[in-house]
């Protein structure tokens, strides 16, 4: 595994809900990274967020990590759930609301 690898794993292992993102929650520097952002604050948990723009090891090391190509990219209990679009299909069907309730995210 390399470096960059480890460190995500690090990253993604440590944090029950973990949002890869460009900006962050307070100044997101995409219209998808501001949805994403969006839809868990209105799901009321408490999150972890990592800035790609801050580090292009990341940035390209997370797209191999997970094998999605876009970012942002939403990680559950260490599980990737995916980008900004598959977060609001899941919301607007309830599903991520049940997944965060399943894997005990408490809001």
């Amino acid at each position: 595994m390399s470096d960059t690898n480890s460190r995500i794993a690090d990253i993604v292992n440590a944090n029950d809900v973990v949002l890869f993102m460009k900006g962050t929650p307070l100044f997101p520097q995409c219209g998808f990274s501001s949805r994403a952002v969006a839809i868990l604050e209105h799901c009321g948990v408490e999150f972890a967020s990592v800035d790609v723009l801050q580090d292009m090891d990341i940035r390209q090391g997370i797209k191999t990590y997970s094998e999605w190509p876009t970012i942002p990219q939403l990680y559950v209990k260490g599980e990737f759930v995916g980008g900004s679009d598959i977060m609001m299909e899941m919301f607007e069907a309830g599903e991520l609301q049940q997944l965060l309730e399943e894997k005990q995210i408490s809001n």
